[in-house]
């Protein structure tokens, strides 16, 4: 789907006063049901196939694979079931291994739609973060990926951690901004530190009226952290203003998942037999 078709179709929902819901794919079948239950985006990346193999998304920032060329071979998978839905690739901008122009022409010859910043430096901290920055791997080769995604007419959806890279990320082109709050929590394998409901309402306001300094018509949503299900974005999309929506992964395909499949094995170890 070219970029300004799904921008009119995402400014269509807000327009409409219904919230824009991206979510996170790691299988076909996760991509399938996205789009059956009304999905605005769908995002495919290196930790959508190590959650649904039940490990941890933070897996996806690990050497325990090449992230750019894990989404190449998800998307052999997912592409082909999505009828009407623009599928983003989660693009790992850091990668010294890529000529990312290049790079990128790929994803969209392949048939994305667009792309997201994942894996991200942005979830580091500490030392370990600074050192990434000062050896060449930094956070601003990310906002230099969404740049170069904008001047081949991708659609461009970044993850932010602070207001400064929300107003980068808007001055780089950034179609959709993506507030992101840390590792989902809940379930068999999410985070138990976390921000309150109420940091992250702060936080998503902050970055949200940053970006939107740089362009008023960049939109605004939410994810992760204590943002896990559909009563979380509720409250935070009822307490900030102009923030139109929400983007899930584990939220949209790993919690539901393990509730669904707990519950119907429980249900059939229900059955009696007669001895």
């Amino acid at each position: 789907m070219p970029r300004e078709q799904a921008l009119a179709r995402l400014r269509g929902q807000v327009a409409e006063r219904r919230a824009i819901v991206g979510a996170g794919a790691g299988t076909g079948l996760s991509a399938k049901c996205a789009e059956a239950g009304g999905g605005d985006l769908i995002i495919i990346y290196n930790s959508g196939r190590y959650r649904m193999a039940g490990r941890g998304s933070l897996a996806g920032l690990l050497p325990y694979g090449d992230a750019n060329a894990i989404v190449v071979d998800m998307a052999r998978e997912v592409l082909p079931v999505v009828r009407e839905t623009p599928v983003l690739a989660g693009v790992c901008g850091t990668d010294p291994f890529r000529l990312m122009p290049v790079f990128l022409e790929e994803l969209k010859r392949i048939g994305f739609s667009g792309v997201q910043n994942f894996p991200t430096v942005g979830l580091f901290d500490g030392e370990f973060r600074q050192n990434l920055e000062e050896t060449g791997m930094g956070y601003g080769l990310e906002v230099e990926m969404i740049r170069a995604a904008r001047s081949l007419d991708l659609l461009t959806c970044p993850y932010v951690f602070k207001p400064d890279e929300a107003r980068a990320m808007a001055e780089a082109g950034a179609d959709v901004l993506v507030p992101h709050m840390g590792l989902t929590t809940k379930g068999t394998i999410g985070a138990q530190t976390a921000k309150t409901l109420d940091q992250s309402v702060e936080l998503v306001q902050a970055m949200h009226d940053a970006a939107k300094e740089v362009n008023p018509d960049v939109l605004v949503l939410c994810h992760g952290g204590p943002i896990a299900g559909p009563e979380d974005a509720a409250y935070v999309l009822e307490r900030t203003t102009g923030v139109v929506g929400f983007f899930g992964a584990s939220s949209m395909e790993r919690l539901p998942t393990e509730v669904a499949m707990t519950d119907n094995m429980k249900r059939f170890k229900a059955i009696g037999v007669d001895s």
